[in-house]
This record gives C-alpha cells, sequence and structure tokens, in this order.
C-alpha cells in the first residue's frame, strides 16, 4: 500500500500516454489533433466551473456550521 503513495514517474508518463492515444481516437482514427485538443478544452472548463461551484457550495455550508471541525 505504502507504493501507491510513491511517485513513479515512469508510470505516470504511461498513463499520460495512453490517456493522449485515447483522445486523439476519440476524436476519429485520421487523428485529427485539433479536435482533440478542442474536446480537451470543453472538458476541461466544465471541470473548472465544476469546481467552482463545489467550493462555493463548501464555503457556504462550512459558513453555516454544517461541517464539524476535526479535532483528532
Amino acid at each position: 500500500m505504502l507504493q501507491d503513495a510513491v511517485p513513479n514517474p515512469s508510470a505516470d508518463a504511461d498513463q499520460l500516454e495512453a490517456a493522449t492515444d485515447q483522445a486523439i481516437a476519440a476524436c476519429g482514427m485520421g487523428g485529427f489533433a485539433r479536435e482533440a485538443v478542442r474536446a480537451l478544452i470543453v472538458a476541461n472548463e466544465f471541470l473548472e466551473s465544476e469546481v467552482c461551484e463545489l467550493m462555493q457550495t463548501v464555503s457556504h455550508a462550512y459558513a453555516r456550521g454544517r461541517f464539524n471541525t476535526y479535532s483528532g
């Protein structure tokens, strides 16, 4: 289990390459890089908006005392 916490640059690079290949393949067998980049930008913008909404929700809930602080 400790090995999961240790960074493995080689495995990370392999996963990045596999994800890159999947993104390009999802946009057609011809490897239309422009469409792949566009799809990734749209997905990234969506995720950024989700993060912003979640941060606002958590901030409001925390301010209203809905979360208990951890005291150990």
